[in-house]
């Protein structure tokens, strides 16, 4: 039995080396994995040695050869192929440990790699013969079939060979948008062709529902801000949770502007919806304000906290409603005991910063939509006052933020907010009108000299007449709309400062 090893993750390869060569395996090998195998005494033929051709060209060519391909490739039962070979005098090569550079970790030329790929599709193409490894977690199976049975089986061959492919695919993967960039006009927002690879970083309870199978996936060999996750107490995660509490963590580091950004927030999400968001002075009193926006529909929901959460802020959630996940950035000691004792089923979250995609991506029934991602974040400094009466400060903080919260409800979004607190939140309906009439009942006359945000133009007064309805003093708004005149005079008429964002938040 014959093995050629070639790895840039050198994790265990002396110790396989040195048991292969035990179990009477000739090795052969190049470079830095040669030098780590014999540095524990074991024997191992050089590569350069096997063809008889040393490396070339600043090793960009080290293995491309007849020699070693021919004996990986053949086809073992065709005697064409074996003719061939002993008219060459090639012997066949029984394994191949190979693994690739890290091509995002400093993309460049040189790190394109061009021999490792090439040796481990040989070999994954030809797994009827020949074992592929390139994950050193599975040295130990495949050593211990050897020792059992002097080789692999055709099953776990089937399972490396997938694997190999799995990596050669995302190694190929982080070449393509490093080229993008070089080769990107200004105008070409999104790549012409889109590969992506993922690998699953964790399986979930159940999919959206309990008889869906569900698991999260990350970018391969990329860590997700997912990763560094810790669940300190409920049951498993599933796929819901994950959703809900991404929305919930992007919300609450995204509420603040300037002196706002220390601020204490809270965002308790239902349904990918935010159902309660306030900043205060302290975190227990954004909770029990967040909290009295919508008690209802915050039951079961996904509470977001952007900084420490301490024993006052547990006695607030102790006398607030059941929460499927709490989310924050640590716990003061002794919190966590405290919320699992009172809340044996909430999955209490430790989680860093979240981390903004640069594309968003949707699955249609048989294909993607693709676009980049938005950033919600409020710039108020771009923003156009329209109407006879300007908003005092007091009311663009207002102002400010329900447009932020605006931009993660569901569209038709209208919000309402005063003092650091969006008392009134209209999703999802189909008419603006709508979505504004239940925000409004939601406030119940809590955001009165406050503000109103609508994620779209109005496109008739209707909807500033169901803003004025709610008491709001001021309206933020994209406009864009071929009735701006007509919407701006009603705000007029009303008495209200209306303020032009020139950007919308559609969110589906």
């Amino acid at each position: 039995m014959r093995a050629f090893l070639s790895v840039y993750d050198k994790t265990g390869i002396a110790a396989l080396g040195a048991e292969l060569h035990e179990l009477g395996v000739e090795l052969i090998s190049s470079g830095g994995t040669a030098a780590a195998i014999a540095e524990g005494g074991v024997p191992v033929v050089d590569v350069a040695d096997l063809t008889g051709f040393p490396p070339l060209l600043g090793h960009r060519v080290v293995t491309l050869h007849p020699i070693v391909h021919g004996g990986i490739l053949a086809d073992r039962r065709d005697p064409a192929h074996l003719r061939d070979l002993e008219a060459n005098g090639i012997d066949l090569i029984d394994l191949v440990v190979g693994n690739l550079y890290p091509f995002s970790s400093d993309p460049s030329v040189d790190l394109i790699d061009i021999g490792g790929p090439t040796l481990l599709r040989a070999a994954a193409k030809n797994h009827e013969y020949v074992t592929v490894l390139v994950d050193p977690g599975d040295y130990p199976v495949v050593l211990n079939e050897i020792r059992q049975s002097g080789g692999t089986s055709i099953t776990l061959r089937r399972q490396l060979a997938r694997k190999a492919f799995a990596h050669t695919a995302a190694y190929d993967s982080q070449i393509v948008p490093w080229l993008d960039e070089e080769l990107q006009r200004p105008e070409d927002a999104l790549p012409p062709t889109l590969h992506l690879s993922l690998e699953r970083a964790q399986d979930l309870r159940y999919g959206e529902n309990p008889h869906q199978a569900g698991a999260r996936y990350r970018v391969t060999g990329t860590p997700s801000w997912w990763d560094d996750v810790t669940q300190h107490a409920g049951v498993d995660l599933s796929y819901l949770n994950l959703f809900d509490a991404d929305a919930a963590w992007r919300l609450v580091h995204d509420l603040g502007v300037g002196s706002e950004s220390e601020r204490p927030a809270c965002a308790i999400i239902k349904h990918a919806n935010p159902c309660g968001v306030a900043v205060a002075h302290a975190a227990a009193t954004a909770y029990e304000r967040a909290l009295a926006c919508d008690e209802r529909s915050a039951f079961g929901g996904i509470v977001a906290f952007n900084g420490p959460i301490d024993a006052d802020t547990v006695a607030a959630i102790e006398a607030g409603v059941q929460a499927d996940v709490i989310i924050a950035p640590g716990y003061d000691e002794g919190v966590v005991e405290r919320l699992e004792a009172k809340r044996k089923n909430t999955r209490v979250l430790e989680a860093p910063r979240p981390r903004q995609p640069s594309l968003a991506v949707r699955q249609l029934s048989d294909g993607f939509l693709l676009q980049e991602a938005h950033n919600f974040a409020a710039h108020p400094q771009a923003w156009s006052a329209v109407t006879d009466r300007k908003p005092t400060d007091v009311e663009l903080a207002d102002a400010i933020l329900a447009w932020r919260v605006c931009g993660y409800v569901s569209s038709n979004s209208i919000v309402l907010a005063k003092d650091g607190v969006a008392w009134g939140i209209g999703a999802g309906q189909q008419n603006r009108v709508e979505s504004g009439q239940l925000a409004t009942q939601k406030a119940a006359g809590r955001a009165v000299g406050g503000a109103c945000a609508s994620d779209a133009f109005y496109p008739f007064p209707d909807g500033v007449d169901a803003a004025a309805s709610a008491g709001v003093a001021v309206v933020v708004q994209p406009g864009g709309s071929v009735n701006d005149d007509a919407v701006i005079d009603a705000a007029n008429g009303h008495g209200l400062a209306m303020l032009f964002t020139g950007e919308r938040q559609f969110r589906h």
